[in-house]
């Protein structure tokens, strides 16, 4: 997508690990309108699916979720990152590692949330090496729901989260696919 591409030359930065920041209108401060424009790119890729649920996790995920939630008339869930005293009930759980804050964390849904009658669509922000995406289809299959496939705001291709998601048979949309970082130039996946 031309209008994000752009907007990540012109605002983001790249930090030591090759960790792009873009929190100047995507994950800190929000451009709700590039959002929703980011929704309709979304809603287009994805026409047809009658997609009932959209899964992201906690925290940055929401914003981009719930933008292309608005635009598609659907429902967000949110894998919460570590159970909570307002959780209760069945829940469904999935362990995975953060490459941007290099942890481990549980991701936890409640099982109401996500049933066998719903088909969902996996949202984030960003996708580098695919551990959170991973586990969230790890949750999708737990739930017995179908998963239709997964958008992502932007992906770091060079990490190759994306080409093994794809390799498994999982639809992936990037809405901008950074192929390489060299001497501060980024380059983008046409």
């Amino acid at each position: 997508m031309e209008l994000l591409e752009k907007r990540i030359i012109s605002e983001g930065s790249i930090l030591p690990g090759n960790v792009i920041k873009v929190g100047s209108f995507l994950n800190h401060q929000i451009d709700v309108k590039l959002l929703l424009e980011m929704g309709r790119e979304v809603k287009r890729l994805f026409e047809g699916e009658k997609i009932t649920k959209i899964l992201t996790v906690e925290a940055s995920g929401i914003a981009v979720a719930t933008a292309f939630a608005a635009v598609m008339d659907t429902m967000v869930v949110f894998a919460k990152k570590h159970g909570t005293s307002n959780i209760s009930g069945d829940i469904i759980c999935c362990r995975t590692h953060s490459y941007t804050h290099n942890n481990d964390y549980n991701m936890v849904v409640e099982k109401k949330y996500l049933t066998g009658q719903d088909r969902i669509l996996i949202v984030d922000d960003f996708l580098a090496n695919g551990q959170a995406l991973n586990s969230l289809v790890d949750i999708v299959r737990q739930s017995d729901a179908e998963l239709v496939g997964c958008a992502v705001a932007i992906e770091k291709g060079f990490q190759h989260g994306g080409d093994k998601l794809r390799q498994k048979g999982i639809r992936v949309e990037s809405l901008a696919i950074i192929d390489s970082i060299e001497n501060g130039e980024i380059r983008f996946r046409k």
